[in-house]
Parts: structure tokens; sequence; C-alpha cells
């Protein structure tokens, strides 16, 4: 069992969702309602480390009106636990789980625990985290619905393990370029088009200067 998992993501018509330094601020404010609702409708969020590094977010459901019970457990994909012991997604504002890999230093799997109660940290696989076992252990825990709000490493791994159920992405009028530009999906990708993750398209709506499209992953 696993919990229903939506990829939520914003990008540019080039497919880009980071210019080569880094910086995402892509969507309008309209969009930001719509991600912000989501949020509130998901029990969690989760992400990868190298997002919690470069852009440091909170995870909580703070553009709209909402409650402190709104916001989801806030889960990041962290196999050497390098989650900085200063980011904001360690704030008392929502629960968070750390997951790590047996190759994490136990100093730093000790420092997150002692960081606040709010923290929990947890151990799977080996080298990598086991995506398939970690989402049974949060359905476990009542998971039952997640936002995944990763970076193109982790949205690969999600998809190529098929834990991805739903597809929600916000095309921006822009286009950045750049080699170094990270995309929707990267990881080691397909060979062949045959061999392409299809989607059906089930929904689509324009937010301000945005439009958004909603799909179905297709197993």
């Amino acid at each position: 069992m696993k919990p229903y998992v939506i990829l939520n993501s914003a990008m540019t018509l080039d497919g880009k969702i980071t210019t080569k330094t880094g910086n995402s601020e892509i969507s309008g404010s309209e969009d930001l309602l719509r991600v912000h609702k989501l949020r509130k409708d998901s029990d969690s969020i989760m992400v990868g480390i190298n997002t919690v590094i470069i852009d440091d977010p909170r995870l909580t459901v703070h553009k709209i009106p909402a409650e402190k019970s709104d916001n989801p457990l806030r889960i990041v994909i962290d196999s050497r636990a390098r989650t900085p012991l200063n980011s904001r997604i360690l704030n008392d504002e929502a629960p968070t789980l750390i997951v790590v890999t047996e190759k994490a230093p136990y100093e730093n799997i000790q420092a997150l625990k002692d960081k606040t109660a709010n923290i929990d940290v947890i151990i799977n696989g080996e080298d990598k985290v086991d995506l398939p076992l970690l989402m049974n252990e949060l359905f476990q825990r009542g998971v039952r619905t997640l936002m995944l709000e990763g970076g193109s490493t982790l949205n690969y791994s999600m998809i190529n393990e098929g834990l991805v159920d739903e597809v929600r992405v916000c095309i921006a009028p822009m286009i950045i370029g750049g080699v170094k530009a990270k995309t929707l999906v990267g990881g080691e990708g397909v060979n062949y088009m045959n061999e392409a993750f299809k989607l059906k398209l089930k929904k689509n709506y324009t937010l301000g200067k945005d439009l958004v499209l909603e799909y179905t992953v297709i197993k």
C-alpha cells in the first residue's frame, strides 16, 4: 500500500524548473495560491535534500488562510543526513521526517534528532533511499496523500519506480534556456520514446498568465 502521489511543479515553456543559477521563481501569484491549497489538502509534502539546501523552503501553508494543524508532514529525502540544522524545514510550524540511509554519519543523524521533538529521522536503504519501501511505511503512518515537490532527480526516481499517480504542472510563458538549468524530470532517463512514461490529460486551465495542466499517470 502507498499514498496517492501528486507530482506538482512549475516550469517554463522549455521545461526548466530553475535557471542555471538555481533560481526557481517561475509561476505567478495566482498559481502560488493553488499550490498552497494543494498543500492544505495533502497529508504530506516531500522534497529532496538539494531543494532544502538551495531553496531553504518552509513547506507550510501560508499563502492562504490556514491553521497550524493544516500544515502537512514535511518529508526530506536526505541519504547522508546533510540537512542544515538552521533549515526552515526544521522549525516548529509542522512535523518533519528526515529519511536517511545506512551510509549517513551517526553524528549527523543524532544532531537532527536533538534539534527539536518535532523532527523524526528514519533509516531507509543501504546507499540510497528505498522509495517503494518508504511509501509503504508512510501509508502505515497514516499518510494517504503525498504532494511531491521534488527536484528533477527525485521526480525521475519517483516516476521511474511507478510511484506517481498524478502530475500537475504550471507552465509559465517564458523561455530561459541553459544546458545546466534543471528540467522537470532529470535522472537517467529512458533510451527510446516507446519507453516514455505515459500520461493522460484530465484537466487544463489558465491562472493569470500561467497555464496549468493536470495529468493522470498511465500504469
